[in-house]
């Protein structure tokens, strides 16, 4: 569902695949609340399996709000698109940290395959996630969003009979400690030992390695979304591939890395070499956020031209970087909270390593909200049949009484429908003109820019605009929504140039920090591990 839900928030309300038409910057910052609830929400969801329920049982009820929710946003109406964002909050709340709490009770303490299982796990969600995006991305953007909504419901519906099937396989594990054995329940009121607390503390510091990493990764979901859907160039063979497809790259990645990167750091710890998880993430963090260099070049290469874009490959090769990164840091970290959290808070703890997470995703919300600017608003001051002569016309073949095929042209403002002009921007004598990009149209008398009148005209003086140095824009034509009367449209648009240059800025400082952050984290290696009391260094005995 990811993979198209800022692309459906951003479509035109009025486009051939209505969305909601809300701009970018909104969409990015709805992404990032929403995917920071979605993890905060997993501290109570660890309480309640803690305290009420166990494991198994709390995600058993997470899935049954996950297929409500995912079903509910196939409804067309606003109030089954919030309905279904909180019911999916609170569904990953119940299900993500005891889940991944389960797969750590399937091994002894000290067992060398602990590792090892995290990355299995993490292979069997991304081979969801692949072909997940793959689908519902295709679906979603060519027969409509709510379709592609649909679909992530049928596939959360599948995955929750699956795990209903294979309950008998889970005997003994996520099971309620509160009570039963008069040893669960012992071990429930049992206090902290002082090793147990430094353990708790070297667990929050890492848990800022976590914030950080995700909130440079999770750029994949929205502004990489966004950027890709665009900015690059997704013609393949003469197909354009729907820029949500995209969201499978990572996906792939990690089915086809996974098991070797899990190899290489077995045997880097079996020759006696640094593999502990701290190192491990530390090292993700600078390896995820070197592959933002990658979309630095991207922006070079799409501001390189007027209207450009930029090469599919360098989208590749940032999520190859992100992905290699993230096999890692991130399964690595699920299996160290295991290793560290006491019995007793197990799920709690995982619980807040998915806060951390979500702190994450609200961090990466918030910087891809930065990198949008905020457009600028006009009025059609004429009636918009006007500006026909410049308007983007759909070709529609007819059959005639002869039965000869005719050509006719429409126009989408026929139809309320939103529309775009390519234009250059220059000020010249204070005044601003709008000269259409390809024609050479002047339309500036049809376009009325009150409010932001002021600012654009400081742009186009900060970039020393003129007839001959024109600064550029995609006019987006939306009908006003509050509007009944026909052809009442309103203008939005931002300066290209003003866009490439803070994209640029976004994704140089990310790889810029994360870097620098691993880099620091590698140096203050040695009192972090001695907090952790050898827990690492556990092996279990040998019969």
């Amino acid at each position: 569902m990811r993979a198209i839900l800022v692309l459906y928030i951003i479509s035109s309300a009025t486009g051939a695949n209505p969305g909601l038409g809300w701009s970018n910057s909104d969409a990015l910052a709805l992404y990032g609340w929403y995917t920071m609830a979605v993890y905060v929400v997993s501290i109570p969801g660890g309480i309640i399996a803690d305290k009420l329920l166990g494991q198994k049982k709390t995600v058993l009820l997470g899935g049954l709000l996950l297929v409500l929710g995912h079903g509910i946003l196939a409804v067309e109406q606003m109030w089954a698109f919030y309905a279904g964002l909180v019911l999916i909050v609170l569904g990953v709340g119940g299900l993500k940290p005891n889940i991944s709490t389960m797969v750590g009770g399937l091994y002894p303490v000290g067992d060398e395959r602990r590792d090892k299982g995290f990355t299995i796990f993490y292979i069997g969600i991304n081979l969801g996630a692949f072909i997940s995006s793959l689908l519902v991305g295709y679906i979603g953007e060519t027969y409509g969003w709510h379709y592609g909504f649909g679909l992530a419901g049928i596939g959360m519906l599948i995955g929750q009979i699956v795990y209903m099937y294979g309950q008998k396989y889970l005997v003994g594990v996520g099971d309620f400690i509160g009570k039963g054995s008069s040893e669960n329940a012992a071990l429930a009121k049992k206090p902290l030992t002082p090793i147990e607390k430094d353990r708790i503390k070297v667990m929050l510091l890492s848990f800022l390695i976590v914030i950080v990493f995700w909130g440079a990764f999770e750029q994949a979901g929205g502004l990489m979304n966004i950027y890709t859907f665009e900015k690059i160039d997704r013609n393949v063979f003469n197909w354009e591939i729907p820029a949500s497809v995209f969201q499978s790259v990572n996906a792939f990645f990690i089915i086809t890395l996974g098991t070797a990167i899990a190899a290489f750091w077995a045997a880097r710890k079996f020759k006696g070499k640094e593999s502990s998880s701290l190192f491990k993430m530390a090292l993700g963090v600078i390896i995820m956020g070197t592959g933002f260099l990658f979309m630095t070049t991207a922006a070079v290469e799409a501001s390189s031209e007027t209207f450009g874009k930029a090469g599919l490959i360098w989208l590749i090769l940032a999520y190859l970087f992100h992905t290699v990164g993230e096999l890692c840091a991130s399964p690595v970290a699920l299996s160290y909270i295991t290793k560290l959290a006491p019995l007793k808070y197990a799920s709690i703890m995982m619980g807040v390593y998915f806060a951390a997470t979500g702190f994450g995703n609200k961090l990466a919300g918030s910087i891809g909200e930065s990198s949008q600017l905020h457009p600028f608003v006009a009025e059609v001051a004429v009636p918009i049949q006007e500006l026909s002569t410049i308007v983007p016309k759909d070709t529609i073949m007819l059959v005639n009484s002869k039965n000869e095929d005719i050509k006719v042209f429409d126009y989408p403002f026929n139809h309320d429908k939103s529309f775009e002009i390519k234009s250059k921007i220059y000020i010249e004598n204070e005044k601003i003109s709008f000269i259409e990009y390809s024609g050479g149209d002047n339309f500036t008398d049809f376009i009325s820019l009150e409010s932001d009148k002021s600012r654009l005209i400081e742009s186009l003086n900060e970039y020393e605009s003129s007839a001959t140095t024109p600064l550029h824009a995609k006019l987006l034509f939306e009908k006003v929504k509050e509007s009944d009367v026909k052809g009442d449209y309103e203008v939005s648009f931002v300066l290209e140039e003003e866009q490439s240059a803070q994209e640029l800025k976004i994704f140089t400082g990310i790889a810029i920090f994360c870097v620098l952050f691993g880099l620091i984290i590698i140096a203050m290696l040695k009192p972090l591990k001695r907090l952790a009391h050898g827990a690492e260094d556990l092996v279990q005995a040998k019969a």
